[in-house]
């Protein structure tokens, strides 16, 4: 008697694409990140993630930005200098986006 195997159906994994934070170098979802750009030779957050050029992302976390100015991170991730003007221009847009972020999810 020959025995009939059940074909189970096979579920996908649905891909969930993974980046790695420039300042803690940790891997996350791609969602859970805030992805800045190089807009001119700025770095600027892109919410909607839909900014040409090079881009780079950060945590939620304060430390991660400060950790990612002070190792020179957005040079080597973006190819931006970052000047103190940029840098306290981008700490005050970061505050505002992280809280804000949080509030929607």
């Amino acid at each position: 008697m020959k025995l009939l195997k059940k074909k189970r159906k096979m579920t996908k994994n649905k891909h969930v694409p993974m980046r790695k934070c420039i300042g803690c170098n940790t891997s996350f979802d791609k969602r859970e990140l805030i992805r800045l750009a190089n807009a001119d030779g700025i770095a600027v957050i892109d919410g909607e993630g839909n900014l040409s050029g090079r881009g780079a992302y950060l945590c939620k976390d304060m430390d991660c930005l400060e950790k990612a100015i002070k190792r020179k991170a957005f040079a080597r991730a973006m190819g931006v200098n970052m000047t103190t003007e940029n840098a306290e221009s981008l700490r005050r847009e970061y505050k505002d986006y992280a809280e804000n972020s949080e509030v929607s999810e």
